[in-house]
């Protein structure tokens, strides 16, 4: 089994969604002992924003690429290849704004790639990434499960899909930011979600 582990909080240390990932990896580990485990840590490897540069790389053929061009999707490609050869996929992603953070965007933007990751055909999209098991943590400063106000669940839900994972679970970690109470009831209800969905 191979995991792929993604912590897209902007802090290196002391992010929840990052803690409640590793929580998932060891527990996924504890009953696999030799699953092979990469992780990308977006805050202290980001990977570059879509730009005009950017976009004339990855439509230029590869033929008449320069080598700029060539290095730039070369980042891309990286990416590409570390999801298609997961098994599971774990990803560390925090509210920001109600939304995803700019770290996890700019890796959705670089994995998802028409042909490569999915496909469009007559009767609409196909994902290619499909036969894997994704695992989401999500931390939130305030409460927003089931509410307005939650815009990030709709679009983790909607990307993965369309990439072709199905198979995915959210634990939540919510009131973060709703003083020491909350943050003790929010790890112990996550630690439950983690419990019921790694039986």
């Amino acid at each position: 089994m191979n995991i792929l582990q993604i912590n897209s909080s902007a802090r290196s240390s002391g992010s929840e969604s990052t803690r409640l990932a590793d929580a998932i990896v060891a527990r996924i580990r504890a009953g696999v002992p030799n699953a092979t485990l990469s992780r990308r840590d977006l805050a202290a490897d980001p990977h570059p924003i879509i730009d005009e540069a950017t976009l004339q790389a990855l439509f230029t053929p590869a033929a008449q690429r320069n080598e700029a061009q060539n290095a730039r999707v070369a980042l891309d490609d990286a990416l590409i290849a570390q999801v298609q050869a997961a098994d599971v996929i774990v990803i560390g992603s925090p509210m920001y704004n109600f939304g995803i953070t700019v770290q996890l965007k700019s890796w959705f933007d670089a994995i998802a790639r028409a042909q490569v990751t999915f496909k469009y055909t007559p009767t609409g999209p196909v994902g290619l990434l499909t036969g894997k098991k994704v695992y989401v943590a999500l931390a939130r400063g305030g409460m927003h499960r089931d509410g307005a106000t939650d815009t990030q669940l709709p679009h983790l839900k909607t990307f993965l899909s369309f990439l072709g994972m199905d198979d995915v679970h959210f634990i939540f970690a919510e009131g973060m930011g709703m003083g020491p109470d909350a943050v003790t009831k929010a790890q112990a209800q996550a630690e439950a979600e983690i419990n019921a969905v790694l039986v």
